[in-house]
């Protein structure tokens, strides 16, 4: 009696035990684009919940830079595996340390609005001094990446003769809406960054090559580096902010065709709830402002869900990209090449981008 007993007692832990062992990992394989961030949110899994599982699942199967091999299989993290610690998960290699130009000291000072004002050296000496209006955006992060820089000066267009960049008409946009921002409390990353350029209230803009990429790093000459060591920056900061309402902003010139010119228009991740509600509330912005000072003209800039492009697929806060215009195009070159634009544009992007942390969840 008691052997039966025994046996059947054995019987039961072996099933039981046969069962959890035949409980097998859910794979996949990596395809060309594919990064940690895109194959986990392709999969619903939480970038930012899961990053670290997935980096000790597949640890023997990564790139020196923990980046995926086309075509090898891993591993995906289960919801018992859920990443609980992800502040503690970043190197302190990265840590929040604004470059000289933004000084973490008049950083702290605008978010809790102790000074009128504060200064930045990045700005140019005719911008640098910056007078807090108000805490609209406190606790508000935002990343802005202009595109291209360093050796890649984006598209190119002859004007008058001379050589004019894509680049440099981003960077410009991007300073004036940092200063703006600022003067309304939020934190800020300018995440490509020239030491030396400032707001400019010229048409024709220089081209260099010195741009640098946050923190202070060397812009790589491969395309996939660059875009690459940007997506890096803005997603180690994002997981030292958790908690905060982060964006991230990236401003580009389109080009296409010389006879074709564009509206101011956005893209955003096809599944990013966030980024959508984004890229419409600056989308209505420019809509408001097209009525009020172009009411013969109609405003013809869209909003549009995109996932192949790689700081959209791999960055983790909700984002919106902004094409300014098309360089190519004699209109858009008004557009792009007055000054005056040019701050009227970081000005409704600003507007835009304070109606959108009014409506945050």
């Amino acid at each position: 009696m008691f052997k039966n007993v025994s046996l059947t007692f054995y019987l039961i832990c072996f099933f039981i035990a046969s069962g959890f062992s035949q409980t097998e990992k859910k794979t996949v394989i990596a395809v060309k684009g594919d990064g940690v961030y895109a194959m986990l949110r392709k999969n619903d899994l939480n970038p930012v919940k899961f990053y670290k599982a997935f980096l000790e699942l597949n640890k023997k199967n990564l790139t020196a830079n923990n980046g995926l091999y086309i075509g090898r299989e891993y591993i995906l993290p289960t919801a018992n595996e859920n990443e609980e610690k992800n502040e503690n998960s970043v190197s302190d290699s990265i840590a929040i340390k604004p470059t000289d130009s933004l000084p973490k000291k008049q950083i702290d000072s605008i978010v809790s609005s102790e000074k009128e004002e504060a200064t930045y050296p990045i700005f140019g000496e005719k911008y640098s001094s910056i007078t807090i209006e108000d805490n609209k955006l406190e606790g508000a992060v935002y990343y802005l990446i202009s595109g291209h820089g360093g050796p890649d000066p984006g598209a190119l267009e002859k004007y008058n003769n001379k050589l004019i960049s894509e680049d440099e008409y981003a960077y410009d946009v991007t300073l004036r809406l940092a200063r703006k921002l600022l003067s309304k409390g939020a934190k800020v990353y300018i995440i490509i960054e020239d030491p030396n350029d400032g707001i400019r209230d010229k048409r024709l803009l220089e081209i260099d090559y010195d741009e640098v990429n946050y923190p202070k790093k060397k812009i790589p000459r491969s395309q996939k580096l660059r875009l690459r060591q940007r997506t890096q920056a803005v997603n180690k900061l994002y997981l030292k902010h958790k908690g905060n309402y982060q964006r991230l902003i990236v401003t580009h010139v389109d080009s296409r065709s010389k006879g074709n010119n564009i509206d101011v228009f956005f893209y955003h991740h096809k599944n990013s709830k966030n980024g959508k509600r984004l890229a419409e509330s600056i989308q209505n912005t420019f809509q408001q402002k097209y009525a009020r000072y172009q009411p013969n003209r109609i405003y013809s800039g869209t909003v549009g869900a995109r996932s192949n492009l790689y700081v959209i697929k791999n960055t983790l806060p909700a984002m919106v990209y902004i094409e300014l215009g098309n360089i190519k195009s004699k209109k858009d070159q008004r557009r792009i090449l007055d000054y005056d634009n040019r701050e009227a544009m970081a000005k409704w992007i600003a507007e835009g981008l304070i109606s959108d942390y009014t409506l945050q969840e």
